[in-house]
């Protein structure tokens, strides 16, 4: 008995073995054949005037609503955090001038189009693909195939512009809130100086910090409703399906957006590092 339930649990992980790498790389390209979709189709109805700007508004709004005030709840306590995590620090090494510039960047930095990304993932990703993986159960992906409509042009194309256009604007209120709380927070709670935290802030960051964090926050956006879409458009089994889709969609985006701020930090510090002030 025992040596039969051994070899079936090595089976199985035999076969396991087998069966995932082949069914990641298969994730992974149609993620990338759909992106890739996406963006030609983009362009060209760009430039026919097709792009269908009404669902783009619809979508946008609808994400905007579902991420915003999370976003800017969970700004706050990420500005306090890192303020007094770094407000420690620089009062062992004593050096407290530099908080703001620590904090200030961090926020920026790394903070400003994670959280936003995150959420984005989290609530607007989530509802996204829920929303496709219904239509798909019920056959209304199938339905506009016959009926010779793109699914891509009309139902993924907006979606990943109004996820671009939305992670902006996320990252941008994160970044306002999150060096606001800290400043608030380092000035009047750990009596630090208000001119040393903005100057010190004002004498690091630049402003191809900024753009970096922008671009992150449009790469971010882009891969939340692409994996959303993804999912989404390839639900099985039911309503069981969906909600197994929705639980990979948030869970494949956060691997994928700590992996692409890997890479982004890493290639920004070697083409442009710093040398000074």
């Amino acid at each position: 008995m025992r040596t039969t339930a051994t070899k079936e649990i090595g089976e199985w992980a035999r076969g396991y073995l087998r069966r995932h790498p082949v069914a990641a790389l298969e994730t992974v390209g149609g993620q990338c054949v759909l992106g890739i979709r996406a963006l030609r189709y983009l362009i060209l109805d760009i430039i026919t005037l097709r792009f269908p700007f009404a669902e783009f508004v619809r979508q946008a709004a609808f994400m905007a609503s579902a991420s915003a005030l999370p976003t800017m709840f969970v700004a706050i306590p990420i500005g306090v955090t890192l303020s007094i995590q770094f407000g420690l620090l620089a009062g062992q090494v004593g050096a407290t001038s530099l908080a703001g510039a620590a904090s200030g960047l961090a926020v920026i930095k790394q903070g400003a189009p994670m959280v936003a990304a995150l959420l984005m993932a989290s609530a607007a990703g989530s509802a996204v693909c829920a929303d496709l993986g219904s239509r798909k159960i019920r056959d209304e992906i199938d339905a506009m195939e016959v009926m010779g409509l793109s699914v891509v042009r009309r139902l993924v194309v907006p979606r990943l512009v109004a996820a671009v256009v939305v992670g902006l604007a996320l990252t941008g209120l994160v970044c306002f809130v999150g060096f606001l709380s800290g400043y608030i927070f380092n000035t009047f709670v750990m009596n630090g100086t208000p001119g040393s935290f903005v100057t010190t802030f004002a004498s690091f960051a630049t402003i191809g910090d900024f753009v970096l964090t922008m671009i992150k926050a449009a790469v971010f956006g882009a891969i939340v409703a692409i994996v959303a879409c993804h999912k989404g458009l390839s639900t099985r089994g039911g309503p069981a399906g969906v909600a197994d889709s929705v639980n990979a969609t948030v869970v494949a985006s956060i691997l994928l957006l700590m992996i692409v701020n890997v890479a982004f930090t890493q290639l920004y510090v070697l083409l442009f590092p710093k040398t000074g002030f």
